[in-house]
């Protein structure tokens, strides 16, 4: 499923990718064919055979688990373009970044921005990106639950992420995870509603499901 979705002002093509079935993407704003990248998987190949005549103006890394990166040097030398990843993640890159992901800050290109939010907690850089109405979490916010996380803390940090940074944004805002299929951010409130309504065990952590756990 290369083109995912498509209209006057962008593109997104959609690759599954290695062997964890990772999803990496390419965003193009097509009145320019300048776009970005997110995440260098393992068979980067195939989303480097996605690029065509687009202009990659930067590799935005969600997070640096392994799966996310396992394709970065194929990725980095072929489309020779800058690398961003947020500091707390970074030094488990094969190379540096070349610039942070900072919070709430924004690449451009073409007409599009691609604005940076910063939700720790399935890993202690792991930021989201947002384009328009598209968001891309990495590992934060699948349909269904949020991201595993390794402990009591770091699961109450990502769930306090998710509620205060991205379910705050619009209901038509579509999540296209690091693994798996889409969901709207209508669909994630009323999973999350449903998982805030009940009570839990303080040590809850590790894989979280908003209507079963």
């Amino acid at each position: 499923m290369p083109i995912y979705y498509e209209d006057a002002s962008i593109r997104i093509h959609k690759v599954n990718c290695g062997p964890y079935d990772n999803n990496a993407y390419l965003i193009v704003d097509p009145s320019t064919e300048e776009g970005i990248v997110i995440d260098a998987p393992a068979e980067s190949e195939k989303l480097l055979a996605e690029i065509g005549s687009a202009k990659v103006k930067a590799i935005v890394i969600s997070h640096t688990h392994r799966d996310h990166i396992l394709g970065f040097d194929v990725m980095v030398d072929a489309l020779k373009a800058p690398v961003g990843c947020h500091p707390q993640d970074a030094h488990l890159l094969p190379r540096p970044a070349d610039f942070d992901l900072a919070d709430n800050e924004t690449v451009h290109f073409g007409g599009q921005a691609a604005q940076f939010l910063f939700t720790p907690g399935h890993t202690p850089g792991g930021t989201c990106t947002l384009v328009g109405r598209h968001l891309f979490p990495g590992d934060v916010l699948f349909p269904g639950g949020p991201g595993r996380t390794t402990s009591p803390e770091n699961f109450q940090q990502l769930v306090a992420n998710i509620r205060e940074r991205i379910l705050v944004l619009p209901d038509d805002v579509e999540v296209y995870p690091g693994h798996g299929a889409n969901a709207t951010l209508k669909q994630s409130k009323e999973e999350y509603a449903s998982f805030a309504s009940r009570t839990h065990p303080a040590d809850l952590s590790g894989d979280v499901l908003w209507l079963k756990s």
